[in-house]
Parts: structure tokens; sequence; C-alpha cells
């Protein structure tokens, strides 16, 4: 998606987004980079957005705490198009990716992630095997913001592995203890049995 496109990106801090959803009564986490900075506690990189992710269950929740934001879903995803998420608008698989921004004016500012809920379990959207309870599904920072837990994050980060993925795997790794280790391993495995992260992340699998 071309910002010359589509616009600019400004992107919020996990400080505005958690002042923004202070309010929500639904779960949320802040996902992608700032989740690993987060969990480390330090700043690594610079960062082109902020993602927020959601379960698509809480989806209306989202829609009415957001009512006074402009937003644009990407339809098809990952295709560089984008279209206004009217009011009463369910989204509904594959269409999971937010854009966001206050006015139509201001540059964008939060992406919101759909992710699959099933009763007490999350559920992968790319990947239905993959689950795990949803009150195992992020840890909250010391000023207490919710994100999205590293090895979930690394997880979804595996799929196709850049630069900034592998600096956000390097910094989180030493954080990570056996059974987050086991579980990320196990995960991978799943959809990338060759990926070259396995090699440091084997020796607790539970595979």
């Amino acid at each position: 998606m071309s910002a010359d496109v589509l616009g600019r990106w400004v992107p919020d801090r996990p400080k505005d987004v958690a002042a923004v959803f202070a309010k929500a009564d639904f779960p949320w986490w802040i996902a992608g980079g700032y989740a690993i900075e987060l969990a480390v506690g330090r700043e690594l990189r610079a960062h082109g957005d902020l993602d927020v992710l959601v379960l698509r269950r809480d989806q209306a929740l989202v829609r009415e705490l957001l009512v006074d934001w402009d937003l644009y879903v990407a339809d098809p995803p990952g295709q560089g198009e984008l279209r206004p998420w009217r009011p009463v608008e369910v989204l509904r698989p594959p269409l999971h990716d937010i854009w966001c921004r206050r006015t139509p004016e201001a540059p964008w500012s939060v992406q919101l992630m759909l992710d699959e809920a099933e009763g007490t379990q999350w559920v992968s959207r790319r990947t239905p095997e993959i689950r795990r309870p949803i009150d195992q599904l992020g840890r909250t920072s010391e000023t207490g913001i919710p994100y999205l837990a590293p090895e979930v994050q690394l997880f979804y980060k595996a799929k196709a592995t850049r630069d900034k993925d592998e600096t956000d795997f390097e910094a989180v790794l030493p954080l990570l203890d056996a059974p987050a280790r086991a579980w990320l391993a196990d995960a991978i495995n799943v959809i990338a049995p060759d990926h070259p992260w396995l090699r440091r992340l084997l020796p607790v699998s539970r595979t």
C-alpha cells in the first residue's frame, strides 16, 4: 500500500492509543513492532505504523468507540486498496485490516487488525490450528498498556521475515521463557517447518 496513493502515516504512540481505548469494555492489544518494544522496555527502531489487535466479534464496540474517526478497510486485503468502513457494516473474513485517522484531513495513525476467537480461545486468522486462551494472548506494560505477547507477535512476523523482524526477534528472544519459546517453535513449525528461527527455539520445543 503506497503512501503516495493512500495518504501519509504519522503513527500514534502506544500511550496515545491507550488514552483513546481507556473506556474500551473489550480486550485489545498493541501489536506489531511496538508490542516487541513494550516487551523489552526500550525503543528498537523507527515505525511506519502502529498496530492494534482486537477480536472480530468486538468490531461493533470498536466502531462505536471510534465513531468520530475516519475508518477505511483494506478490501481486498493486501492489494493496496481501501474503502470506507460503513458504520453498520459487519466485516467478515478475509477482511481484517482497518486504517484509522482522526479526520479525513489527518494522517493515518492507527492500523486495526481483526483476529478470530471461539469461546475463550483466540484463533489465528492465518492458521486456525494455532490457538491460545484469550487471557494468555497478551501482557501489560508497567504503565498499564496491554500488548500482544511477544511469542504471538513473533509468530505473525515469522511468515515473511524482514530485517525489522529479525531485529525484533533478536531483541526479545532472551526474554522468552521456556513455555513461550516452545509455543512459538510449535506454532512456526506448523506454517514453516524449515524456518531459521526454529534452530534457536527447538531445544525447548514440544515437537
